[in-house]
């Protein structure tokens, strides 16, 4: 007997408001037409992009994986190190890992946070995001599977060599080789970034997400035709997924000037941190407040009387305001660096240095700083991203309207055929036929 497989296409930004266009498509409205889907698919929260790929891939909330932002927050640091490699992770048993244990076959290309991961084949997402340099290899090298480095890597390499890369060219390329040479395994996960790109750059929605749109759509169905060819289309499921949605942005704060305009935060005449006693680190479209003292019951106070005076104040625009353990238990996001979480009554991204000049802009342009579209907001707004599937074992036609995105890992476990533990989601028993 074949076994059930799974295939993803996760395409970094995909939007539920995407759904309309991308039926549309030849390749995306046949997979929308023989399948289920999960319209409105809520992530977790901040929706970034790391933490919500470690949430679809264990199951689990950023409590127990403990990913809880792309990178590993400092004070005063725009550039921290990312995360990279699976074992930062306080849980870090995936779908994979699981899938592996039933005698499963894995396949991961580009997912974030895998490096190390112990699959059949793992090419992670690991380059810095502000590399430019002409030496992508060295950050796979060791983090990788080494058989497909040295069988590919030089024939792709140029894409992600300086200023002017396409990772997701060195992905599709390098999954359809692995289809060709070594067949389909049992799980593939194919990550695609572009389509973030573009928006953060142009919009949610307009032309150049619609161009971006069209470039998924043929890549998809140069992915399922690779499935016809070299392994077994019959038996596969098909997922397209997103990590997060996105928002246009309507206004930017620099917060920890305003924060050093209150006495928090002490800095020297070139705007250079001396010393602290609150500090604003971003999470995009929303913001954490860490108090440099924990132990201070005068200073939480002060602080915590200094936010709700801000959030009174209709010129701040702050239309959330949590303690930690607010945010714990309404969220299950966990982390040091969180004494307060704020974010925008309207979609407002937030600074976390001591740079600008201009507490406020009110408007953002392509190629500024700061994007004109972009996450990390809570997850019932109406910016979700979405989950599509169609395979052997779906019911066609079902539509969830919403959900949250724990239930996907457990879901793809249960149409592959075993039962993913220790998650903190369930699976859409509506979407699978008995």
């Amino acid at each position: 007997m074949n076994k059930s497989k799974v295939v993803v296409f996760c395409l970094d930004a995909l939007c539920t408001g995407d759904l309309e266009y991308m039926a549309t498509l030849p390749n995306f409205k046949k997979i929308l037409d023989q399948g289920a889907l999960v319209k409105h698919v809520e992530p977790v929260y901040p929706s970034l992009t790391y933490p919500c790929h470690c949430s679809i891939i264990t199951g689990n909330t950023i409590e127990h994986h403990g990913i809880d932002h792309n990178e590993m927050v400092e004070v005063e640091n725009p550039h921290a190190p990312w995360y990279t490699v699976k074992g930062q992770m306080k849980n870090p048993v995936t779908l994979l890992d699981q899938a592996k244990a039933h005698g499963y076959t894995t396949c991961s290309i580009f997912w974030p946070v895998s490096g190390d991961g112990d699959y059949d084949i793992n090419l992670p997402m690991i380059v810095p995001v502000s590399y430019s340099g002409d030496d992508a290899y060295q950050f796979f090298k060791d983090h990788s599977t080494q058989e497909i480095l040295d069988r590919y890597f030089w024939k792709y390499e140029h894409y992600l060599a300086g200023e002017d890369t396409n990772s997701d060219e060195f992905t599709i390329n390098i999954t359809l080789d692995i289809l060709e040479d070594y067949g389909q395994y049992d799980i593939m996960l194919v990550k695609m970034c572009d389509l973030d790109t573009v928006k953060h750059v142009n919009g949610v929605f307009n032309d150049a997400v619609k161009a971006q749109l069209r470039k998924h759509d043929r890549q998809l169905g140069i992915l399922m035709e690779g499935i016809k060819r070299f392994g077994d289309y019959d038996n596969t499921h098909f997922v397209i997924l997103g990590d997060h949605g996105q928002a246009d942005v309507k206004r930017h704060i620099n917060f920890n000037m305003l924060l050093r305009d209150h006495g928090f935060i002490t800095t020297d005449e070139n705007n250079k941190l001396i010393d602290w006693k609150a500090y604003c680190h971003s999470a995009s479209m929303s913001a954490w407040i860490e108090l440099k003292d924990k132990n201070d019951a005068n200073l939480y106070a002060e602080v915590y009387a200094f936010l709700k005076k801000i959030a009174a104040d209709p010129q701040y625009n702050i239309g959330t305001l949590l303690t930690a353990q607010q945010a714990k238990e309404q969220y299950h996001l966990v982390s040091d660096h969180i004494d307060f979480v704020i974010e925008g009554k309207q979609p407002m991204s937030f600074d976390s240095t001591l740079e600008g000049r201009d507490l406020f802009q009110e408007y953002l342009k392509p190629g500024w700083h700061h994007s004109l579209a972009s996450h990390g907001y809570q997850p019932e707004k109406d910016e979700t991203t979405t989950f599509i599937v169609a395979g052997p074992h779906v019911k066609p036609g079902v539509v969830i309207e919403r959900s949250t995105m724990l239930n996907e890992a457990p879901t793809m476990a249960a149409l592959m055929g075993f039962t993913m533990e220790n998650v903190d989601g369930t699976v859409w028993t509506q979407l699978i036929k008995e």
